[in-house]
């Protein structure tokens, strides 16, 4: 069992939106300190993915073709979609889809780290929400690396922290959006 009381979101950073019409794009950078071999199975394994990441897989997202069961977790009702990788290029680049979401992952070796880019289409009325999430999973992530782990913190169980609603107000700002007004208040009581 791990604690989350010393764990505290920094601020909003290192994330920027494409727009393409009604297409956006959500791009988050993280340095982490971590060698891309590390983080490439971090990202890949499913033992791993269930230490930080917002969803279970039931087999490895490391090979190019994979078709994989991907379970949204911490949700009132897990949503289930087939994940197919299109790109597994080791320890450089990761591709697939999780369900209408194309996920794009460059790991880029940085001294004795890795620069983590994340390129992922979502929906404007929920860009600053995902920014938020997705934050505090490579903090999770990085701590999980580094050994010193913190639990996964995911779906509405990050959407109750006082961090997560910080975060999506924050990214809101920087992304030039309203706040979404979400989980709506009496979500936020339970």
């Amino acid at each position: 069992m791990t604690n989350l009381e010393p764990y505290t979101p920094g601020p909003a950073s290192g994330a920027q939106i494409r727009r393409d019409g009604e297409k956006w794009t959500l791009i988050l950078v993280r340095d982490l300190r971590h060698a891309p071999e590390k983080v490439w199975q971090a990202l890949t394994d499913p033992a791993h993915l269930r230490e930080w990441a917002p969803f279970d897989a039931d087999g490895s997202l490391g090979r190019v073709g994979a078709t994989v069961k991907l379970t949204t977790v911490a949700s009132p009702k897990p949503h289930v979609s087939e994940a197919r990788v299109t790109r597994a290029d080791a320890p450089n680049a990761l591709e697939y889809n999780w369900g209408d979401h194309d996920m794009r992952w460059e790991l880029e070796a940085v001294g004795d780290g890795t620069r983590l880019t994340l390129w992922t289409n979502i929906g404007r009325s929920f860009i600053s929400m995902g920014a938020a999430g997705w934050h505090i999973c490579f903090d999770v992530l990085d701590h999980l690396l580094s050994g010193t782990p913190i639990g996964r913190v995911a779906g509405g169980n990050a959407m109750k922290s006082g961090g997560w609603q910080r975060l999506n107000t924050e990214y809101a700002r920087l992304f030039g959006l309203e706040t979404p007004n979400w989980p709506p208040p009496e979500a936020q009581k339970s």
